[in-house]
C-alpha cells in the first residue's frame, strides 16, 4: 500500500481552515499531520476537511494553545496520547492505520527564550519533554511506525541558516540536540527527510519578524518525519513546501511530505 504524509504546524486550525483545504486539494496528501492547533476537538473545523475526504480523525485539543491532530483518507483508529512531562498540553496524538502503521504526531515544546532551564522553566519542560519521549520509546521499542511534527530542534549544521550564530539559540543548542538524538536512537527512528535529502540547507520555518522571509532565508528545520528502521527504507519523495509559507495569512511553518510504499 502507497501513501502520502505530511506534517504541518498549522498556527491555528481554525484561523487557516482555507489553508488546509488548500494543501488538502492541491497536494492530495492521503494522511496529514496538524499541530498547534489551538482548538478544542469540537471546534476544529472537522466537517470541512471530512467534506474533501478527510474522514479518518484522531485528535486532541485545547483551548487557544497546543493542539495535534491526524487527518486520514485512510481508516485509521487512535492508538495512543501521552502526556510527557506531566504539563498537561495536547501535544502527542498516534493513529494506527489500517495497513498497521503507527502514525504520531508530536508537537515538543518550544522551550522559550533562554536556554538554561535554571532561569527558564520553559526550557526545563522542553528537556523533560524529550527526556520521557525516550524513555517511552526506549520501552515501546516501536514498529512499523512513523513519527512526524514540530519538534521543535533543527538538529543539523545544515538545518539552521547560520549554525554559529545559532548555537546558543533555543532550538539548536547542543543539548537539545542531544537530548533529540538520545529520544531518535531510542525508538530506532531514522530521518526520512534526510535519508532523501542528505546534503545541503533545508528549512520548514521562518520567523514572522522577517521583514522579507523568502529573501533573508533565514530558517530552521524544525519539522521532521521519522521512520522505524524496519520501514525506513520504504520511505521516498520527501520534499518541503517551501511556497506555502508564503500563502496569505501563512502558518510560519512550511509542510513537509513523504511517500511510503508499505
Amino acid at each position: 500500500m502507497a501513501f502520502s504524509l505530511a506534517t504541518w504546524n498549522i498556527n491555528s486550525v481554525r484561523l487557516r481552515e482555507a489553508l488546509v483545504l488548500k494543501l488538502m486539494t492541491e497536494e492530495l496528501p492521503d494522511v496529514l499531520c496538524l499541530q498547534e492547533c489551538k482548538s478544542p476537538v469540537d471546534k476544529m473545523p472537522l466537517e470541512a476537511f471530512a467534506a474533501a475526504g478527510y474522514g479518518h480523525v484522531v485528535a486532541r485539543g485545547q483551548k487557544g494553545y497546543n493542539g495535534v491532530a491526524i487527518l486520514s483518507k485512510i481508516p485509521m483508529q487512535e492508538a495512543a496520547a501521552e502526556d510527557f512531562a506531566g504539563l498537561g498540553h495536547a501535544r502527542h496524538i498516534a493513529g494506527r492505520l489500517e495497513n498497521g502503521v503507527t502514525v504520531h504526531n508530536f508537537y515538543v515544546p518550544a522551550g522559550g527564550d533562554v536556554a538554561d532551564r535554571e532561569v527558564n522553566e520553559k526550557f526545563g519542560q522542553k528537556l523533560d519533554y524529550l527526556t520521557e519521549m525516550r524513555d517511552w520509546f526506549h520501552a515501546q521499542k516501536p514498529e512499523k511506525s512513523i513519527l512526524v511534527g514540530d519538534l521543535n530542534i533543527a538538529p543539523r549544521e545544515d538545518d539552521v541558516w547560520d549554525h554559529k550564530k545559532l548555537l546558543k539559540v533555543v532550538s539548536h543548542t547542543p543539548i537539545e540536540v542531544e537530548h533529540l538524538a538520545q529520544t531518535q536512537d531510542a525508538g530506532g527512528w531514522v530521518d526520512i527527510t534526510r535519508q532523501d535529502i542528505p546534503e545541503g540547507r533545508l528549512y520548514s520555518w521562518w520567523s514572522y519578524r522577517a521583514a522579507d522571509w523568502d529573501a533573508a532565508d533565514k530558517g530552521r528545520r524544525l519539522d521532521h518525519v521519522w521512520a522505524t528502521s524496519d520501514i525506513a527504507a520504504a520511505g521516498h519523495d520527501s520534499r518541503i513546501l517551501r511556497g506555502a509559507r508564503g500563502w496569505e495569512k501563512p502558518s510560519d511553518h512550511a509542510p513537509v511530505f513523504a511517500q511510503f510504499d508499505l
